[in-house]
């Protein structure tokens, strides 16, 4: 069938099962919202109020769904506008396909106007990126996108097209998209057997959890992988919920704002199974010192991450689920009631805790995972409120926690929520901000008024930059430069003025009512919660210091 290039765009993303694009038009991509406009009845375009927050809900859509999320935008400033969020896909290996549009291939390198080299721009932070200057090259293009955004390591892939690919015309003809299942990578046998006997010869096993283990779908094996070894578990950021964070065994986050149960009984253990990890200099700290009394197994899908930041004992390249299911087919029941007893006293000595007297960020996260029974869609902003939301909300199950986790990105948040609540319209999500991360992308609430999207945006407004007053006020000698926000923004009024409904709390007795209310509203609301300006997050393990020195406030004040 001869058909427009634009139209083959559409075209190929319906082969791929996308429903809802986030994106934001410009002249160069004219073609392809033009054939959006006649596809509407088949597809969902959701118009962001900036690119950043298109990306960001891309990304949203794809962790809580396990879909391929789909971002787009216009040539140069457009382009430029995702790539913040094409990186932060990329640091945590999120299926994400954005898609560009350029100018003409004759004006290309002729500093036309908005013309960007967003393929160049962008090689190091997606997984492979294209250009296609003819409409012969869309078709095949988008759905090698597709297929390389999903298979093995997921990550995004870039997809830029130029005016001709979308303007001309070509035959076009449907193709069900391959089936990607499992990576089907071929580990040895001996891998499985050393890893079996390592374990058996185990007294003291930590099982350590990463975003692999939900990459893979591997909850249901890790959970009798877990039993069988008899094992505490830990996890890292993007790791949560594919642990069940309510079981007894789990002993909460590793690293430099994880448990001190966790920090210790990993510097304790003498066998650590790592599960689609990376092992970040923020799970580490001192590499020299890290699970220094411990044998490593570390499973992961990408050959890369093997020995990259930590030597091990044992790689084994494959994914989770497979190797996992590999694994129990061999192992026997093994016991270790005295481990499991030492590593529940540390839970027990050393409990997570904060000042129960006043309006706290700890508080406001443990009312709304009481309020929500732990079953929300939970996004995140960088920095104490996304630590305060890993540390206290409790993860029941993969997808739940959704946040920017090797990049860190302030403002991720807003965009993110918005897209998890496309992903899964029938789940209550929440995105927890401070005020700082707030302030980024805080223009998204008229994305989200414009189509009354019920998500409900919580702030904790410090009036500060909390993560990094805290740095000064620990190791900077209390030099506050920058970090204060105290000034004129009003967070309620500027929400109402963008069409959410906004409601302050100042005291504990108001946060039940607030969130009773909000979820009533059935559309987007703000709720400001007004927290002290010096409120903390413990634990924690300095920069450069080994997990084990990890320390809280009760430590300082000895």
């Amino acid at each position: 069938m001869l058909m427009k290039g634009s139209d083959i765009v559409v075209e190929s993303l319906l082969e791929q099962g996308v429903d809802t694009i986030f994106g934001y038009p410009g002249g160069a991509i004219l073609e392809v919202y033009d054939s959006l406009y006649k596809y509407q009845d088949k597809i969902h375009h959701v118009l962001t109020s900036h690119e950043q927050g298109a990306s960001h809900a891309a990304d949203g859509y794809a962790r809580a769904t396990g879909k391929v999320g789909v971002c787009m935008a216009t040539s140069g400033p457009g382009a430029t506008n995702l790539v913040t969020g094409i990186a932060t896909a990329m640091m945590d290996s999120i299926p994400l396909v954005a898609l560009t549009a350029n100018v003409g291939v004759n004006a290309l390198g002729k500093d036309a106007f908005q013309e960007i080299d967003i393929k160049g721009v962008t090689i190091p932070i997606t997984k492979h990126n294209f250009i296609c200057k003819s409409p012969e090259e869309l078709a095949p293009t988008i759905r090698k996108a597709f297929q390389i955004a999903k298979e093995g390591r997921p990550g995004p892939v870039l997809v830029d097209m130029t005016k001709n690919a979308t303007v001309g015309s070509c035959e076009y003809t449907k193709k069900v998209p391959d089936v990607i299942g499992s990576r089907n990578y071929t580990f040895p046998t001996s891998s499985i057997k050393k890893a079996v006997e390592m374990i058996e010869a185990s007294e003291k096993p930590f099982v350590f959890v990463g975003g692999g283990c939900i990459a893979s779908q591997a909850s249901a094996p890790l959970k009798e992988f877990v039993e069988k070894i008899d094992a505490p578990v830990t996890d890292t950021l993007m790791g949560k919920g594919a642990y069940d964070g309510t079981n007894p065994r789990y002993a909460g986050m590793l690293g430099m704002h994880g448990t001190k149960a966790s920090n210790i009984g990993v510097s304790e253990c003498d066998l650590l199974i790592a599960i689609g990890v990376r092992f970040s200099d923020r799970i580490t700290g001192n590499v020299d010192t890290f699970a220094k009394n411990a044998k490593i197994i570390h499973i992961d899908v990408d050959d890369a991450e093997i020995d990259k930041n930590v030597p091990v004992d044992l790689g084994i390249v494959g994914d989770a689920k497979d190797v996992i299911e590999a694994i129990n087919l061999t192992l026997t029941q093994q016991n270790h009631p005295g481990w499991m007893k030492e590593v529940r006293t540390l839970k027990d000595r050393y409990p997570l805790t904060y000042d129960q007297s006043r309006l706290t960020g700890p508080y406001v996260i443990e009312q709304i995972d009481n309020f929500t029974d732990s079953q929300a869609i939970i996004t995140t902003e960088v920095g104490q409120n996304q630590m305060w939301a890993a540390q206290y909300y409790h993860y029941r199950r993969p997808r739940q926690f959704l946040s920017s986790g090797g990049l860190g990105t302030m403002g991720y948040g807003l965009g993110a929520a918005i897209g998890a609540k496309y992903g899964c319209p029938n789940q209550l999500v929440f995105n927890i901000a401070g005020d700082g991360c707030f302030r980024m992308n805080l223009n998204e609430l008229a994305t989200a008024s414009r189509y009354n999207i019920p998500i409900i945006e919580v702030v904790l407004n410090n009036h500060v930059l909390g993560m990094v007053r805290q740095w000064q006020t620990l190791f900077y000698g209390e030099r506050y430069s920058a970090t204060v926000l105290h000034d004129k923004v009003d967070f309620c009024k500027v929400a109402e003025g963008l069409g959410c409904k906004a409601i302050r709390v100042t005291k504990k007795e108001e946060v039940m009512p607030a969130l009773q209310e909000a979820v009533d509203y059935h559309g987007p609301v703000v709720i400001e919660c007004i927290i002290d300006d010096d409120d903390k997050v413990f634990p924690m393990v300095a920069p450069g210091s080994s997990i084990a020195e990890v320390f809280d406030e009760a430590d300082i004040n000895k």
